[in-house]
């Protein structure tokens, strides 16, 4: 996988990576980011799950993105003002990717 402009991680990371930015002003949003980010690695990685397990890989990463903005696109989902369960769990998505730093050369 490459990180052209069509490659999923990027264009989550274009669109929500600006959210983190948003962490030090919001306790509760940190929280929720957290919880997702967690289920997230569950899901991918589901026999090591908690704290300091394997980073995950950037093309499972990559599917399960396209999955759900799938599943998003399905439901005629549009990004709303606030946090909803789809922008915390691509702004979880942001944080796995910018923790485990899967766009970085």
């Amino acid at each position: 996988m490459n990180d052209s402009p069509g490659c999923p991680l990027t264009d989550v990371a274009a669109t929500y990576m600006p959210r983190l930015a948003e962490f030090p002003s919001e306790p509760g949003l940190v929280a929720a980011v957290d919880q997702h980010a967690a289920a997230v690695r569950d899901a991918l990685i589901p026999a090591q799950r908690g704290p300091g397990g394997p980073a995950p890989r950037r093309d499972e990463l990559a599917d399960y993105v396209l999955g759900f903005t799938d599943r998003l696109t399905e439901a005629d989902w549009t990004e709303p003002v606030g946090h909803d369960f789809a922008t915390l769990r691509l702004t979880a998505v942001c944080w796995l990717i910018r923790e485990y730093g899967l766009l970085d050369a």
